[in-house]
Formats: C-alpha cells, sequence, structure tokens
C-alpha cells in the first residue's frame, strides 16, 4: 500500500514497469503532454479501478500517471500476476476484463469528443462518474465528490476552462447540473442524459446504478 499527495506523477511514459496499480481510495488520470505543455486527460479512474494493468505485458506505457486526489493504491508486483496467471483462472479472467473494460471507456471518451458539443462533452462525462462512482458506493446516484478543478474537467473534455466555465453555468441555469468546490449535484438526470448521449451499456456494469438507466430506451 501507498499514499500519494495530490498532483503526483506517479507513472511517467517510458519507464520500465515491474509492478502496476490497483486504486483504493482517490483518483487518478492518465494524461498525454503536447508539444506546449498542454495537457489531455485520456482516462480517469475511480476507486476498484487497476490503473495500469496493461503495463503488465507491455512493460512501459505511452502515457504519464498521476493523482488528481490525495490517493492511496495497492501496488501488485508483476511476479504476483505471473502467479494469478498461472494458477487462477477466475481471477485471470476479471484481470482480462479490467483491460477490455479500459478499451471500452476510451471507445466511449472518443465518440465524446469526437460528436458532441461543448455541453454533451460535460454532461456525458459527468453522467459517465456518475454511475461509475456509484457503483464504488461513492455517489448516491444525484450527488457525489469529484475533487477535480473545472481546468481538469476543461482538459477530459478538450476544451479551455473559460468554455468549461460557460459550459457550467449553461447546465446550472437550465437546472440540470452544480458543479461547485469539487461537488457535483445532478438536478434532473433523464435531461442531463439526454444532453449528453450518455448509455451506461459501454461500462458493463451486472448492476448498473438506476439513476444511470433512467434514459427511454
Amino acid at each position: 500500500m501507498r499514499s500519494f499527495g495530490p498532483r503526483t506523477t506517479i507513472v511517467r511514459a517510458g519507464d520500465t514497469l515491474h509492478q502496476s496499480t490497483l486504486l483504493i481510495e482517490g483518483i487518478l488520470s492518465r494524461y498525454i503532454d503536447d508539444r506546449n505543455g498542454l495537457r489531455q486527460l485520456v482516462a480517469v479512474h475511480v476507486p476498484g479501478d487497476f490503473v495500469d494493468l496493461h503495463g503488465y505485458p507491455l512493460r512501459t506505457l505511452d502515457h504519464d500517471i498521476g493523482t488528481m486526489t490525495a490517493a492511496k493504491v495497492a501496488v501488485v508486483p508483476h511476479r504476483n500476476l505471473d502467479a494469478i496467471l498461472r494458477d487462477d483462472p477466475g481471477l485471470t479472467r476479471k484481470l482480462w476484463f479490467s483491460t477490455l473494460l479500459d478499451a471500452a471507456v476510451h471507445r466511449a471518451w472518443l465518440f465524446r469528443m469526437g460528436r458532441l458539443d461543448a455541453a454533451g462533452r460535460v454532461a456525458h462525462f459527468l453522467c459517465e462518474m456518475n454511475a461509475r462512482l456509484a457503483s464504488a458506493g461513492l455517489s448516491d446516484g444525484k450527488r457525489f465528490s469529484l475533487g477535480i478543478t473545472q481546468v481538469d474537467l476543461a482538459e477530459i473534455c478538450g476544451l479551455t476552462s473559460v468554455h468549461v466555465n460557460r459550459v457550467m453555468r449553461q447546465l446550472r441555469e437550465d437546472r440540470l447540473c452544480i458543479f461547485r468546490s469539487s461537488l457535483v449535484e445532478i438536478l434532473d438526470m433523464r435531461r442531463l442524459i439526454e444532453r449528453g448521449q450518455f448509455d451506461p451499456d459501454y461500462l458493463y456494469m451486472e448492476y448498473p446504478p438506476e439513476s444511470a438507466t433512467s434514459q427511454p430506451r
């Protein structure tokens, strides 16, 4: 077990990896910086996520991993994963599922960035985080602590922080949701889901939170 403060890089692109990280508390991100130092977040992780399990077969990553909030992680040496693959087919299947789920989330993020407008991107992301945090027992389906800033939200959604500020004001005035002091309150889940074209199927939850499925099919 290891603990990290907020805004700490814990894995750098190109590092040779001999262990993988299971997130216990807090929020982590995967990100890539461009040549001008501008950051694009390519994944956000919540408690229960095996953050860099794909580093086990790849040995290095093409992106950095850092904390967004204070975080506690369990560090799993790759030699232990070797033993799991050898001795526990059931757990091996779950680890494989974890990496495939990462890929499904990436596809949803590509859809969000490529097909949705600014308000839709933010709405989709907030709906996703509500569903994922609810599955981890960290959202009541309408309120949750996100622990990120509007600058972070801009880096997630490919927007400027000024644009995100306008979007959050629009969502607040439309009575869809409020994001203030790292707390998210969803005022109208059905309309927020519709605004973000959010469908939780890509999260492959066996028992999805009721709030995540309130959009009519």
